[in-house]
């Protein structure tokens, strides 16, 4: 049964897969009965592969149309065309990077038996090694002239159809087929892995060590967001997918390992959207001796460093066409200011709650959950400044009771010395100057937990083991936090389900 890519459906119906499967499943059953040893079949456990067709279209990329070259090239790729006529037969193979080369199997190369297993036992999707002379066709198509073949793998499922665009969400679920039908999916791989290079390149270059801690957790820290919770059956004890490794980075800091990171994924049980992920990657930095200025130079070196490495410029094309520029120094503005300038009026640390609750009523911003002066800063300055910036920008100087793990401003009564980094209108990555005086951050989960007897799920609770490593001095430090899957939807302009690459669906 041969299938023409240009026929085939995007998304075949039930019936129809159901018979292609059945065809494909009795041609299975007859490389198995026909294969000469345990080797053979339709899953073989090697094959003589020789070249890869991205070398080989490197190596022939001036060859004239027609032209032989009487080398011999041994490839291996899944078939995406097939086109078959009585004497001769085309197929186009694809490699895993996306590059493509013709296989002309003719009666002349390989016999009447093989040219006729070819056309009996060879579907689209299916991954087939050829040997033979490299040539040019007639119409200038880099090609093989197969002298021989081999099934490398069965496929029992028809491919999507390769000229169609699969929907967002065949893509998102079927994350492997969108891998061999798009390229943009497989540039996004490679754009990912890049970036992460870079970011453990620049780290690497100003003296950061990499290491891994727990993401089993007695106790959730680090962050205020809602938990997911889990059970060891081992230690019959209740346990925490981590929301942020801070608090054992921290630890490493105390140890003497004064410049750490980490890359590696945080579970918040939260909402999902454009920008969220319920599990998501994260990079978290931490330098003794260093300070929220230090983390602010360090990040905006990061960011422009991998938009250098994925886009080769940090001015980068997003995915609707549009230029976005991350060069140059990002302007710092200060939290208090911003909100006050937007508003109109003076808001400080002093204001209270009341005016702020009577200020939301007015422009309509919706009560926090749980009411303090910090959280309706943050959702009215979220409500009057967050949608002007433009530029990335550091938005500095926080409320003090929002920050638990974050040093007092050394000289401004009120507020602590952490920033947020906006990017394209979202939340990149934040920083601080790190709390390390352990009476201080005793005070501090004693009044998160406060809040979370009141209901508050996402604040922390009082962790003494953390409180014992700062008991054993801390010195003073940065520490940093930026989404790998945020960092590239800045630098590509696609949504988190695009940057993810198995992202959690319902």
């Amino acid at each position: 049964m041969t299938q023409n890519a240009a026929t085939t459906p995007d998304e075949p119906s039930e019936d129809d897969v159901f018979e292609q499967k059945a065809v494909r499943l009795a041609k299975r059953e007859r490389l198995l009965a026909e294969r000469q040893d345990a080797a053979g079949g339709p899953y073989p456990v090697s094959l003589p592969i020789a070249d890869t067709i991205r070398d080989l279209r490197a190596r022939y990329s001036e060859l004239e149309d027609g032209a032989e070259t009487g080398e011999t090239a041994a490839v291996a790729g899944r078939v995406v065309f097939s086109r078959n006529t009585g004497k001769l037969c085309f197929a186009s193979l694809q490699a895993g990077d996306g590059s493509r080369i013709q296989a002309m199997v003719s009666l002349a190369s390989v016999g009447e038996e093989r040219l006729q297993a070819w056309k009996d036992l060879v579907d689209l999707g299916d991954h087939v090694f050829v040997s033979g002379e490299v040539i040019s066709s007639r119409r200038g198509e880099l090609s093989i002239m197969v002298s021989e073949w081999q099934i490398a793998a069965k496929a029992i499922l028809p491919l999507p159809n390769l000229h169609s665009e699969l929907s967002e969400e065949s893509r998102v679920r079927n994350r492997y087929l969108d891998l061999i039908v798009r390229e943009q999916a497989r540039a996004t791989v490679v754009a990912r892995a890049g970036m992460n290079a870079s970011l453990r390149a620049t780290l690497g270059a100003h003296g950061y060590l990499e290491v891994e801690t727990p993401m089993l957790q007695v106790q959730h820290g680090g962050a205020s967001a809602r938990p997911f919770v889990t059970h060891s059956n081992a230690f019959d004890t209740e346990l925490y997918l981590r929301i942020a490794p801070e608090l054992f980075l921290k630890r490493a800091v105390v140890g003497g390992i004064e410049r750490v990171f980490e890359i590696n994924r945080n579970f918040r049980n939260e909402g999902a959207d454009s920008t969220h992920s319920p599990e998501f990657a994260m990079l978290e930095a931490y330098q003794a001796y260093g300070d929220y200025n230090q983390m602010a130079a360090l990040t905006q070196e990061m960011v422009q460093k991998a938009a250098i490495a994925v886009a080769g410029s940090t001015e980068v094309t997003l995915a609707d066409g549009t230029l976005y520029d991350l060069g140059g120094e990002w302007p710092r503005v200060s939290m208090y200011e911003s909100l006050s300038e937007a508003a109109g009026r003076v808001i400080t640390p002093e204001t209270t709650v009341e005016e702020l609750l009577a200020l939301a009523a007015e422009q309509e911003v919706a009560e926090p959950a749980q009411v303090t002066h910090g959280k309706l800063v943050e959702e009215l300055w979220e409500h009057f400044v967050k949608g002007s910036l433009d530029r990335p920008t550091f938005v500095m100087d926080f409320p003090l009771d929002t920050s638990p793990l974050v040093r007092e401003h050394r000289s401004k009564p009120g507020v602590v010395e952490k920033w947020d980094l906006y990017v394209r209108g979202f939340e990149l990555a934040t920083a601080y100057s790190e709390l390390v005086d352990p009476v201080i951050q005793r005070e501090r989960f004693v009044e998160q937990s406060k809040l979370a007897a009141r209901g508050d799920v996402e604040a922390m609770r009082v962790d003494e083991e953390f409180l014992r490593a700062l008991e054993h001095g801390m010195p003073p430090s940065g520490g940093m936090g930026m989404g790998i899957d945020r960092l590239l939807m800045a630098i590509t302009g696609l949504g988190i389900r695009e940057t993810v690459l198995f992202p959690l669906v319902k």
